[in-house]
């Protein structure tokens, strides 16, 4: 007995709003994504068990390298336009428009009010081979110091922004007493809050923070 021949049909699937779908979404992430503002140095940061997450907006960022040199940023590009208008009327730096909106699109600032001028006046491309020679931030144990620039930086920035978060990025190499510095100058300011950058690393099995993390909930 012969079997019965089922006709094939060639399936059509409209891609259309699939494609309209997807370059809307491309569209979507590529307005909305915010890029990570490239860092003048390269730091390693030491690892830890804290897993808790930095915030993504009104940040001050406190850079130190292994040579101890510190760097100074802030995120809000409004926000960085009215801190070094501040910094200028405060310190008399003399800047000009261009030099202030350099800064403002700028990313992090590793010299001294002394050759801050020099700095914003150059080209990106001059400022990146500045920032390997930069000898960072003046900052030193008391806060209210007359070579303290950093505490001139932290002061103007908060009063800028009192929402900003501190956070201290410190290379795992670098030496703790230029880190030292930098929190006796938030103390000065009675700064007693602020984050640590590092790694996150499994927990090690055995101790307190292990118990506690693997604790069934409700206990």
């Amino acid at each position: 007995m012969g079997h019965a021949k089922i006709p094939r049909k060639s399936t059509n699937i409209d891609m259309t709003a699939m494609c309209d779908v997807a370059f809307l979404l491309l569209t979507f992430f590529m307005l909305a994504t915010k890029f990570k503002p490239e860092e003048p140095v390269v730091v390693k940061t030491p690892s830890s068990i804290s897993s808790i997450m930095l915030p993504d907006n009104d940040v001050m960022l406190l850079t130190v390298d292994t040579k101890g040199r510190i760097f100074f940023s802030i995120d809000n590009k409004i926000k960085r336009k009215s801190l070094i208008e501040a910094v200028n009327s405060d310190r008399s730096l003399g800047l000009n428009q261009n030099e202030m909106n350099s800064f403002a699109i700028g990313a992090s600032i590793g010299v001294p009010l002394s050759q801050l001028k020099s700095y914003l006046d150059a080209t990106p491309d001059q400022q990146k081979t500045m920032d390997m020679t930069a000898p960072g931030v003046p900052c030193d144990t008391i806060a209210t110091g007359p070579t303290n620039e950093l505490a001139t930086w932290i002061d103007n920035a908060r009063q800028t922004n009192p929402k900003l978060r501190i956070c201290i990025k410190a290379d795992g190499d670098a030496s703790y007493p230029n880190v030292q510095k930098i929190i006796k100058t938030l103390e000065g300011w009675k700064i007693f809050k602020f984050n640590l950058i590092t790694n996150l690393k499994a927990i090690p099995q055995g101790t307190a923070a292990y118990i506690d993390a693997n604790q069934p909930k409700g206990q």
